[in-house]
């Protein structure tokens, strides 16, 4: 009982902390709020949460980085996959190293290993954190899809190097030798483990329904094993279980292209696993302000051991270590774009230099979020001979000082330096979209053509048939004549008619569903013929609001 009382405060703060942010008559990312809820909760109440770093790691890491690997958008990733890459691994390694050996100097309690691991988590980016200020500051689109691109992969990278220097650190010795053959099972092992269990799941699952049908409930609760099932598997055959939560998810979004589920599953299990990443996120931020006072207390008895015996050097070292990412990140983004430039014009490819404020934007964005903080509270509690594991309280605590600066930094900074920046032109997206749904509508015809060659002439009901094939077509013939033979230039004439038509009929069906609701108050209508209703207004609405 104490476990599910524990949960349901946590699901209650992580919803109140949703509606403080709304409130509130200036910008503040979630995140920040909860911490402070969960915080204030540790001020007035002792929950006496225990986490136990392996339960823990297991709950949070798999379901999160596999959504990631299942959303992010692969034109962006496959595009600029170059500077992805050296972003998500060259500078996590370039991260580890450099802050590694700072962090040690300037606490020189905390053992190396420790403070490698300490760099190592801190290392990956969290687009989620982002978005969160994306909402209210306007981030280019191609820049966002190069952060979630380093994120899905500087996410498993960071994680890996932690779990090595975590392994040096119980053990006290390191062989990088060793280290790499481990690494390249590691790697090779939880790709293939990942895959194979998305592959051989979604297999099953498509035979099974072909056979006997598709169950809606059955096939979401098969997409959140998935990412459990991948980890474990992978960990019990030694490999990383966080490269196979991050390849399930890429293998599920391929697998999902052949479309063989129902829209109602899909549309359900969108829903279902927005609300999964939002109290998952949630509830992990509600924890860190929880055991942020008792951890703040273990920290500052670390302090004192360095020679520093006031607490505010706790400020200072969160300060140091935000500054020293700021410019290894800025420094290795500048070398990146310059090295990217320079293969472009070794290939006759004309490039604009990008200023120095979109190299800064980049480098301030690089905010550090969820998977951080999964990540350090998952540090051992014992070493191998039973003593406490080093200064984890203080790393605990210096890993939330740079998630919070970080989102702080991000919010104040990225407004000043996007305000009137130049950007690089980004590819617009309106001809492809047009293309699609040209090519739908005339694979649309063709079936309803296809259906009234087919019937039989006798019929009683042909005339019925072919009415509404004609009916049909005539709608489509429309929407390809709306879609297609357009200019460059008048693709903004046609968007902006397109907004003014979206804006009318969203009026529109916002007058149906009241309409229907007022029905059903009077109780004129049956439950199940409004909730159909409703529902049939409700995907329209959200399909005109996604700008279609």
């Amino acid at each position: 009982m104490e476990a599910i009382s524990i949960v349901m405060i946590l699901m209650i703060a992580v919803i109140i902390s949703g509606v403080i942010s709304r409130m509130l008559p200036f910008p503040v990312p979630l995140p920040l709020v909860q911490v402070a809820f969960g915080a204030a909760i540790a001020l007035v109440a002792n929950l006496g949460v225990t986490l136990d770093p392996k339960i823990f790691f297991l709950l949070f890491i798999p379901p999160l980085l596999f959504l990631d690997g299942w959303r992010i958008p692969k034109e962006g990733l496959l595009r600029d996959k170059g500077i992805i890459i050296e972003l998500a691994l060259g500078l996590v390694i370039f991260t580890v190293v450099g802050l590694g050996f700072l962090i040690n100097s300037m606490i020189p309690s905390m053992p190396l290993a420790v403070a490698f691991a300490l760099a190592a988590i801190v290392s990956p980016t969290d687009p989620v954190a982002v978005s969160s200020i994306a909402a209210r500051v306007p981030i280019p689109k191609r820049l966002m899809h190069i952060l979630e691109g380093e994120s899905l992969l500087n996410d498993a990278s960071g994680l890996v190097c932690m779990r090595f220097a975590v392994i040096a650190a119980l053990s006290g010795s390191f062989s990088l030798v060793e280290a790499s053959l481990s690494f390249l099972w590691l790697a090779a092992g939880g790709i293939a483990g990942g895959a194979g269990v998305t592959w051989s799941v979604s297999r099953l699952k498509n035979w099974v329904s072909r056979k006997l049908g598709e169950d809606t409930g059955s096939q979401i609760l098969i997409s959140l094993v998935i990412p459990f099932a991948a980890y474990l598997i992978a960990e019990h055959l030694r490999a990383s279980g966080i490269l196979a939560a991050v390849t399930a998810g890429l293998v599920m979004s391929y697998s999902e292209q052949t479309g063989q589920a129902l829209a109602t599953t899909r549309i359900r299990r969108s829903g279902v696993w927005d609300t999964a990443q939002f109290a998952l996120n949630g509830a992990m931020f509600v924890l860190l302000g929880e055991q942020l006072p008792r951890i703040a207390a273990g920290a500052a008895d670390v302090v004192r051991e360095t020679g520093h015996h006031e607490p505010a050097w706790l400020i200072v070292y969160v300060l140091a270590i935000n500054l020293a990412l700021l410019a290894l990140r800025f420094l290795w983004v500048w070398v990146s774009l310059r090295f990217t430039m320079y293969r472009a014009t070794r290939r006759g490819q004309k490039q604009e230099t990008p200023s120095w404020r979109l190299i800064a934007a980049t480098s301030l964005a690089g905010v550090r979020g969820a998977i951080t903080l999964a990540g350090i509270l998952t540090l051992p509690l014992l070493l191998e001979d039973g003593s406490p594991f080093p200064t984890r309280d203080l790393a605990i605590f210096l890993a939330a000082g740079v998630i919070i600066v970080s989102l702080i930094g991000a919010s104040i900074g990225l407004p000043i330096l996007l305000k009137g920046v130049k950007l690089p032109p980004e590819s617009h997206d309106q001809v492809a979209e047009d293309r699609a749904r040209i090519a739908a509508a005339e694979a649309a015809i063709r079936a309803v053509e296809n259906v009234q060659a087919g019937l039989a002439a006798n019929r009683a009901d042909a005339d019925l048939y072919a009415s509404g094939a004609a009916h049909l077509v005539e709608f489509y013939r429309q929407r390809i004549s709306a879609y297609s033979a357009a200019e460059a230039d008048e693709l903004e004439s046609r968007r902006r008619a397109r907004d003014i038509d979206n804006q009318l009929w969203m009026n529109a069906l916002r007058a149906e569903r009241d309409a229907v609701y007022a029905e059903a108050r009077a109780r004129r209508l049956p439950d199940e013929i409004t909730r159909k209703l409703v529902r049939e207004i409700d995907l329209n609405e959200a399909r005109l609001g996604v700008g279609s």
